[in-house]
């Protein structure tokens, strides 16, 4: 019985990552919510949201791309698909195209599932749909850097922490 409940606890996702130290580093107010991750959903944004009970227009998924061969970091609510063209024009590049998932992890230190916009291995410019925000003061779910770890923070607060370009993008 110890066995497995030391196996469990193994699998829980730690509420101090990388994006939470860079938060309280930086002295932004934040909330931190586990929910049971499903590696096998279609679409883990969606997945976190109904998990927490989240509109998900208000969690944000995190992806990796590159502009012109720049990795680039972009934010979408769970429920929006990107446009590559939207994704050039935001950092005034011709082209843009996902990462693959192993150089998405290589780059931002995190697992695919718990890629966290925050506290990455390095900064990289940053993009948030703007048909994904609201009003500066509600707040957005952002991933913790762990699956089935979520970061509840103001949409002002988020803007700000990642120094993040507000356009559209879905």
């Amino acid at each position: 019985m110890a066995k497995t409940a030391a196996k469990t606890a193994a699998k829980a996702p730690a509420k101090i990552t990388r994006a939470t130290q860079a938060l309280d580093k930086a002295g932004y107010c934040y909330s931190v919510h586990t929910y049971a991750y499903d590696p096998d959903a279609a679409r883990i944004g969606l997945q976190a949201a109904e998990a927490l009970g989240v509109d998900p227009g208000r969690v944000l998924k995190t992806l990796m791309a590159a502009v012109d061969g720049r990795p680039v970091c972009l934010l979408v609510a769970s429920d929006k698909e990107v446009a590559m063209k939207r994704v050039a024009a935001a950092f005034s590049g011709k082209a843009a195209a996902m990462l693959k998932p192993a150089d998405a992890e290589r780059l931002t230190g995190y697992h695919v599932g718990g890629i966290s916009p925050l506290g990455q291995k390095r900064p990289f410019p940053t993009a948030i749909d703007a048909g994904s925000l609201g009003d500066a003061g509600a707040e957005i779910h952002v991933n913790g850097g762990g699956r089935g770890l979520q970061i509840r923070l103001t949409e002002g607060d988020l803007v700000a922490a990642l120094n993040a370009l507000v356009v559209p993008l879905a």
